[in-house]
């Protein structure tokens, strides 16, 4: 019998936040770019998106397929960028909050109100968002504990990305539940012993009432 779990693991982008392929009418308007001028929408229309299908097969990493999104934004709009964190920044630093998941919110909260710990296992949340952008949301200092590769540089699903946020949190594997959105990182968590959900990113509200659920905790 699996321990009760104790602290819930969130991967950041697509899981905390609504995924830039959700929220391309706000990155227009932000841009100056007209209504309708980005097309690719990753998990929500993968055969349209041949670069999507590149990296879901590994061919190449999220950080490639990010890094040439920017390309062709940066070239779309005229703007110098190399960097991902320049293509965020821009599209929604003025309002980080407005991009933030309602139902990670609601989840976080009642995991924190629980006694649970609360952890973000990134493998790119300064270097995509910039840490002037965290530092806009206040309920990370509810966390306990940020794991991010932008600074250990090792990268889920790699298992010393695991063994370290366990180590930070002071718990066993299977106490912690650990929610992603890549198939890949779910698999090594897995291999590391957690619970894990496969997050959703077309029902969120599922994804994080599972990830409750294992928590011994209610979404409603």
């Amino acid at each position: 019998m699996l321990p009760e779990a104790e602290a819930l693991v969130l991967d950041f982008g697509g899981v905390v936040t609504r995924t830039l392929f959700e929220t391309h009418d706000l990155t227009e308007k932000a841009l100056g770019l007209p209504g309708g001028t980005l097309t690719w929408k990753g998990p929500f229309d993968p055969q349209t998106d041949p670069l999507w299908q590149s990296m879901q097969a590994d061919d190449i990493s999220e950080r490639d397929y990010w890094s040439k999104r920017t390309e062709d934004v940066a070239r779309l709009t005229g703007r110098p960028w190399t960097e991902m964190s320049d293509f965020v920044k821009a599209a929604r630093g003025a309002e980080p909050e407005a991009v933030m998941r309602p139902e990670a919110l609601a989840a976080i909260d009642c995991a924190r109100k629980a006694g649970k710990k609360l952890a973000i296992l990134s493998n790119e949340l300064d270097l995509f968002y910039g840490a002037d952008f965290r530092e806009k949301l206040p309920f990370l200092k509810d966390f306990d504990v940020i794991v991010d590769a932008t600074y250990t540089k090792i990268l889920k699903p790699d298992p010393r990305a695991y063994a370290l946020c366990l180590k930070e949190l002071d718990l066993p594997a299977p106490a912690c539940v650990f929610v992603d959105d890549q198939l890949r990182n779910i698999a090594g968590a897995d291999a590391a012993g957690m619970q894990t959900v496969h997050f959703d990113v077309l029902d969120p509200a599922a994804s994080f009432a599972d990830a409750l659920r294992l928590l011994a905790l209610s979404s409603s």
